[in-house]
């Protein structure tokens, strides 16, 4: 991972991580791991085997035999387009559980700096910078508030056609914030070294700008 520049993007759950992320790779020309797709693609085959959530021997099995590939945008399990399961409720909260096995966490840890690859890159989810990449060029800890996180993932819910209330939604937004921060292994948190940013009232675009002119500042390209 040396001189190889990283820029990670932790925070809770609907914060838009995934959307800024993205965004900045492509401006930058990074490449983009979406961290929380690989848990959420084990979660989804956790349920397709109907192993129980804390069989941790057969989940780390499963670690071994996935096969997981980014494309395009598009999230492959096996070869086959998963995207859309992979960002059911369910499938969010089982793999938000999961997460918090320090065993699992490890044997993912190798597949995920695996994508430290030049000319950068950019990754998100909840403990990028914490624990993943914590000597990162820029560690950002993008939040909001619960109400507003909720409503964003009730639009994006709205898109692909799947029912739910916003009460329904705020009321998991919370529970997903409380079992991640209080999971042993990596829980959910900054120090000192993180840019916090809670972008509530801010737009995609102006969330991008202010990420994008704290990397040029931190990698030395002010301009």
């Amino acid at each position: 991972m040396k001189n190889v520049s990283i820029i990670t993007i932790d925070g809770p759950a609907s914060s838009g991580k995934g959307t800024i992320a993205k965004r900045i790779a492509n401006t930058l020309g990074f490449h983009y791991l979406e961290s929380g797709s690989i848990y959420r693609a084990l979660a989804l085959l956790v349920m397709r085997n109907n192993i129980d959530k804390d069989d941790e021997a057969k989940i780390n099995v499963l670690v071994k035999t996935m096969r997981l590939t980014f494309n395009n945008g598009l999230v492959l399990l096996d070869g086959i387009d998963v995207s859309n399961e992979i960002r059911a409720e369910e499938v969010g909260m089982l793999a938000s559980y999961t997460a918090k096995s320090a065993s699992l966490r490890q044997a993912l840890l190798g597949f995920q700096r695996g994508y430290a690859i030049a000319p950068g890159l950019v990754t998100d989810r909840r403990d990028m910078g914490s624990v993943v990449f914590p000597d990162a060029t820029l560690k950002v800890f993008l939040t909001a508030s619960a109400e507003k996180r909720a409503e964003r993932r009730f639009l994006q819910l709205q898109k692909t056609g799947e029912s739910a209330t916003i009460t329904s939604i705020l009321r998991d937004v919370i529970a997903r914030d409380k079992q991640d921060r209080e999971r042993a292994a990596a829980p959910l948190s900054y120090d000192s070294t993180f840019r916090v940013l809670d972008n509530s009232d801010y737009t995609i675009d102006e969330t991008v700008s202010l990420v994008l002119d704290w990397f040029n500042k931190e990698s030395g390209n002010v301009v």
